[in-house]
């Protein structure tokens, strides 16, 4: 269950095409746990920022929803204004750079799908060469984060190539394998 979204792309008017009636402001936003797509309605007068991250969880005693009213939908990529898919990436980017323990894990922990395939091939850009420096270094010790992969292995942005993929399982609702993303 996502706690916290990103802010995609905010609709004061609301979003296009719902007839003549009074319309509702809509934000879109894409959480920062299970990368799930939201179509969220603000609070009236509450000031929405792109980029920013909101909290959208179960109201408690000591978190309050400050900036969203109440989750509306949940939305496709597809449904995402063109100004929310070009926000999807910073976003994203924003997210992994956050949590960075918890990705350079995947880079520690992947492991062979096949004979022939490994987990660390699914991502974009990331070719076998780079996957066997990346098992060989892997083998001296665990990659205490990015910049520790960097040196080791020689793989000069990590954090892009989990973007991209992440990026890739919110286009592709059709893939084999989601390794990020929950359906």
């Amino acid at each position: 269950m996502e706690e916290f979204a990103y802010i995609l792309d905010y609709l004061p008017q609301g979003a296009p095409g719902n007839g003549f009636g009074k319309k509702e402001s809509v934000c879109y936003a894409v959480g920062d746990e299970e990368f799930k797509l939201f179509e969220l309605v603000p609070k009236t007068g509450a000031p929405v920022t792109i980029g920013e991250r909101v909290f959208i969880g179960k109201d408690s005693d000591k978190q309050k929803r400050d900036v969203i009213d109440h989750v509306k939908r949940r939305v496709t990529y597809n449904d995402l204004t063109s100004n929310a898919m070009s926000e999807l990436e910073f976003a994203i980017t924003d997210i992994v750079m956050a949590n960075q323990p918890r990705f350079i894990k995947f880079f520690n922990e992947a492991e062979a799908i096949s004979m022939r395939k490994h987990l660390l091939e699914e991502l974009p850009g990331l070719g076998k060469k780079s996957m066997l420096a990346i098992l060989d270094e892997r083998k001296k010790g665990n990659f205490k984060d990015f910049a520790d992969l960097t040196e080791r292995a020689g793989i000069k942005t990590p954090e892009k190539l989990i973007v991209a993929r992440i990026v890739l399982e919110l286009e592709d609702s059709d893939r084999k394998h989601y390794l990020f993303v929950s359906r």
